[in-house]
């Protein structure tokens, strides 16, 4: 699994022209699934973006979790994330197919909520208009054939 995780003020996704989700300070992650990926796979990287520490303490260090200052989650699914860039027109056969790439994000939704966080997030499949106050900015690229 490949997650793109950006450290915002706010973030939204729009479908078909109304506001699917949003949250206010917190974490917006677009997921990407491969076709090796299972649920142990995905729980590892909920546990992992869980814990990372990249929000700013009182002497301004990246050093809170995102528990630690009642952040949000708003994930996106996103297969664009295993596309094969080595011709002009990527490919996307790297992706997960959707009978494992939709339960898988759903699971890594479900880990979040598990944990005590609030999780806001797009349609599987759906075409969407997302936006982000990105905050720092900070994004990181979690990919688990390297946690």
């Amino acid at each position: 699994m490949k997650a793109v995780v950006t450290r915002v003020r706010e973030a939204s996704v729009e479908i078909a022209g109304e506001v699917h989700g949003a949250i206010d300070q917190g974490f917006l992650v677009l997921l990407g699934v491969g076709p090796e990926d299972d649920e142990e796979t995905c729980d590892r990287l909920a546990e992992k973006v869980a814990h990372v520490r990249v929000f700013s303490d009182e002497a301004g260090k990246m050093n809170l979790s995102i528990d630690q200052v009642g952040g949000a989650f708003l994930v996106i699914s996103q297969f664009t994330l295993y596309a094969d860039l080595k011709k002009r027109r990527p490919g996307f056969s790297h992706a997960a197919k959707p009978e494992l790439a939709e339960p898988l994000y759903k699971r890594f939704m479900a880990d979040l909520r598990a944990k005590g966080f609030s999780v806001e997030h797009g349609e599987f499949g759906a075409d969407m208009k997302v936006a982000s106050v990105n905050d720092g900015p900070v994004t990181l690229l979690f990919d688990t054939d390297n946690l």
